[in-house]
């Protein structure tokens, strides 16, 4: 049985900036993905937004990382050549009781060691956008867009390039704690046993399965797990807008908001729907929600002008109605397995958190 140093469970954004981190620092490294090709779940699947940092709780992780994950993947990403903007973000009340919100984002981002949020009157808004109806609304100029493809595969030549290992089409199918590390069941084609030193699960929606089939892991330690799905509109003719505008915030998300890829052209989402499985078809009906939305604050928004673009799921470690929770980083002491790292509840901001999220728990 072929024995290993560490072994990363997921080809996707977190994972392969993980792979990275550990190959770079001179570990040897596999990469276990069950797909045929890198990135197919929530890393393809999502805005490919530059989060700023303004939104989460003051100390959580999510904080810390993705401010720190915001200078770090501009700096990578200027570095690698993959493709980015720094675009700018408008978070706007369409409403004066929305201003209170706005307030609150702008005290949370200072927090959070912001230092570029700009407060804007609907004069000076007016100004940059003429078509965009608002009463107020927070600039975020280093919010940005990147190709999320493009880093992902940046992200695995640096790994490989330091000597790490990635096998497509072997999923993780369980595994039992040893004397010093892991025996894991590898499926796929050619089905295999390995024993690692260490175990990193990224595997993003699986990441609770991939954690509740290991042997002698401690079940309860398992915090609960939802399915959110965000469903994309992409918009035909050109983009109104040369900025990514957000609404204010809903509880389970950021609200419908308009992104542009690196083309210029601009797409609506996601919504939140809370779901039972994995399901990536886009509802062409939703559409009548998302109209109803975006006229309140792009009241020129034609009709029939939204086209079904694709969906993505978010793994969220709370459910409807509850405050959001913080990204979830488990070794032994809370579960009981040594060497076995779980990362659950990856989601927004995950992708600019990547690089920081990475050295956090390669360095732990």
């Amino acid at each position: 049985m072929e024995r290993i140093e560490c072994v990363v469970v997921g080809a996707g954004v977190v994972g392969l900036a993980l792979a990275r981190q550990l190959a770079m620092t001179g570990r040897e490294v596999v990469i276990l993905e069950g797909e045929d090709r890198i990135g197919t779940g929530i890393s393809s699947r999502n805005s490919e937004v530059i989060h700023a940092g303004m939104y989460y709780a003051a100390g959580s992780l999510k904080a810390r990382l993705c401010v720190a994950g915001n200078k770090a993947l501009y700096a990578y990403c200027q570095g690698r050549g993959v493709a980015h903007r720094r675009c700018g973000k408008l978070i706007v009340a369409t409403e004066p009781a929305q201003v209170k919100t706005l307030e609150q984002i702008q005290v949370k981002a200072r927090i959070n060691g912001m230092e570029d949020l700009e407060w804007l009157n609907e004069i000076e808004v007016g100004r940059m956008e003429p078509r965009l109806r608002c009463v107020a609304a927070l600039y975020s100029p280093s919010t940005g867009i990147l190709d999320s493809h493009e880093l992902m595969k940046a992200l695995l030549q640096d790994a490989e390039a330091a000597g790490a290992t990635l096998v497509l089409r072997s999923p993780l199918l369980g595994g039992r704690a040893m004397a010093g590390g892991l025996e894991l069941d590898v499926g796929g084609v050619e089905p295999m046993a390995l024993r690692a030193d260490h175990v990193f699960n990224c595997a993003g929606l699986q990441a609770h399965t991939v954690a509740g089939s290991i042997e002698g892991l401690r079940v309860s330690s398992l915090p609960p797990f939802y399915l959110a799905k965000g469903n994309y509109y992409g918009l035909s003719g050109p983009a109104p807008f040369s900025h990514l505008i957000y609404p204010v915030p809903e509880m389970a998300g950021l609200g419908v908001h308009l992104t542009l890829d690196l083309g210029g052209q601009a797409r609506f989402g996601p919504d939140v729907e809370w779901v039972g499985g994995v399901d990536f078809e886009v509802d062409p009906r939703r559409a009548e929600v998302f109209y109803g939305e975006i006229r309140r604050y792009w009241p020129e928004l034609a009709v029939g002008a939204l086209q079904p673009a694709y969906a993505g799921i978010r793994p969220k470690l709370q459910g409807p109605g509850d405050p959001a929770a913080d990204f979830l980083i488990q070794g032994a002491e809370s579960h009981g397995v040594p060497g076995l790292v779980n990362l659950l509840g990856i989601e927004s901001p995950g992708l600019t958190a990547c690089l920081t999220l990475a050295e956090l728990v390669a360095g732990a």
